[in-house]
């Protein structure tokens, strides 16, 4: 319990909810950044205001019609339609609406586009004549920049009106020379071969030429590694944090660079390149991680995999993978309680060959199909090594303590839940109650990932300048 709740108190510190004094706190800080033509660090600020701001509010509304101005600023011009469109959707005031559309046809003609420009003049004048409420000196700049914006869309016209070009890609894409048909994703120019003590490797079965692609597959699950992490916070002068970090920087479900990140409507650390990565990540984990968010950024990324695994594994029935490698260990002459005790799994290094009426018989390679054949899913997942033995037992209690604590945090979410009969359908449907059941599986799990992780993780990073001689290296995701 002392442990419980020391972990509590570390996750408190983390300010991962929606605050409703930030939003006004960040579009001030942003409006200094601005007016000092920093418009990259008033689009982070505005940023952390929409974060913290609850949807359908003046506070979201507000931040996104001035991270509009600041992307305008920076010649983002399709993003800055999109938060514009965001600012309107969540009600941006009507009076503020004229320097807004003025924006949008701005946009619209420095893209090309001449024709919804003029349509949304034609808009804008017609809302002004219909609801005369600016002042004189107010109507006198909105006439001067609808006739400028009246002759660019009129010398538009003239010329054949073009779409945007395509971002030009850093790399073209490589394919396979040949795929591999026991191996999906996978050159021809390898095998998948096994040893008890080390699990799955390739092996090249001929010549590699220099820069052939070998191997092609997307990560299992993956994790945005939030960086260097605000300070713990004792007070409120430390309440709110100004600088710019992987997690405002980056999409926490594809990892896509965004000026602009769309938040969760339940926290404020997910941010998201659009609403369908939004959405996407919602349908597959994020509604039961966003009540987790202090408690995963203490425990650390680590633990965080794995439980997202195990997450996304429902789609995969991870119950029954678990419980058909039961059956596996039962009958390679395992003693286990009539329980089929799942803790036994933890340590079992899957695979190499068993013996039979004294006779040495191979077995499938662990994570392959009966037919021998490797896929990326569950299975392939779970069977990679774990190298018990080789954790300290220090090491071992703490991964143990971490996924106690989480197990613990999501049945106590799914109680409540269930108690409050789900009445928000969005984000009380976060708690899931039929994980319920499931917690003595998935604890067994996450504590196999965590351990497997220390040797089959894979750390993906960026590199930014940071303006001095030293180059920063930082680690976006680690993933499996």
């Amino acid at each position: 319990p002392e442990d419980e709740m020391f972990l509590k108190r570390l996750s408190r510190g983390y300010l991962v909810g929606k605050d409703p004094n930030a939003p006004l706190f960040y579009r001030e800080e942003g409006n200094k950044k601005f007016q000092k033509k920093d418009y990259m660090g008033a689009t982070v600020l505005y940023s952390k205001g929409v974060s913290h701001s609850r949807p359908n509010s003046e506070d979201i509304s507000l931040c996104y019609a001035n991270r509009s101005a600041a992307l305008f600023h920076l010649g983002q011009y399709e993003t800055c339609l999109k938060d514009i469109v965001r600012a309107q959707t969540h009600g941006y005031p009507e009076g503020l609406q004229p320097k807004l559309l003025l924006r949008k046809a701005e946009c619209l003609v420095t893209l090309g586009r001449p024709h919804e420009a003029g349509q949304t003049i034609s808009d804008l004048e017609s809302n002004f004549a219909a609801k005369p409420t600016l002042a004189a000196s107010q109507f006198q700049i909105l006439q001067r920049t609808l006739c400028r914006l009246k002759v660019k869309v009129q010398e538009k016209g003239n010329l054949t009106e073009t779409s945007p070009a395509a971002l030009t890609k850093a790399f073209e894409d490589m394919d396979l020379r040949e795929e591999n048909e026991q191996i999906s994703n996978t050159s021809s120019s390898v095998s998948l071969c096994t040893d008890p003590l080390k699990g799955r490797y390739l092996v090249a079965t001929k010549d590699i030429l220099p820069g052939e692609l070998l191997v092609k597959e997307d990560a299992f699950v993956s994790v945005l590694n939030p960086g260097e992490m605000p300070p713990w916070h004792h007070g409120l002068e430390s309440k709110w944090d100004t600088r710019a970090t992987n997690a405002d920087l980056y999409c926490h479900r594809c990892l896509k660079h965004t000026l602009a990140p769309v938040p969760c409507d339940g926290c404020s650390y997910a941010k998201y390149c659009s609403q369908e990565c939004l959405q996407q990540a919602w349908d597959l984990y994020h509604s039961i991680e966003c009540s987790l968010g202090g408690l995963l950024l203490t425990l650390g990324v680590f633990c965080h995999i794995a439980l997202r695994s195990t997450l996304l594994a429902r789609f995969e029935e991870a119950g029954k993978v678990i419980n058909k490698l039961c059956g596996e260990i039962t009958n390679r002459d395992i003693c286990l309680p009539e329980s089929k005790n799942l803790a036994q799994i933890l340590s079992y290094d899957l695979g190499g060959e068993s013996k039979k009426k004294g006779k040495t018989v191979e077995t499938p390679i662990p994570g392959c199909d009966i037919n021998g054949k490797y896929e990326n899913n569950y299975n392939a997942v779970f069977s990679l090594l774990p190298h018990t033995g080789n954790h300290s037992p220090v090491h071992k209690f703490l991964c143990a303590l971490s996924v106690s604590a989480l197990c613990r945090q999501l049945e106590a979410a799914s109680l409540q839940a269930f108690t409050t009969g789900l009445k928000s359908s969005k984000l009380k449907a976060a708690a899931a109650p039929m994980l319920y059941p499931e917690l003595n599986i998935w604890g067994v799990a996450m504590l196999r990932h965590m351990l497997q992780l220390h040797c089959n993780a894979q750390a993906i990073t960026t590199i930014q300048q940071t303006g001095k001689r030293e180059t920063l290296f930082s680690a976006l995701q680690y993933s499996s």
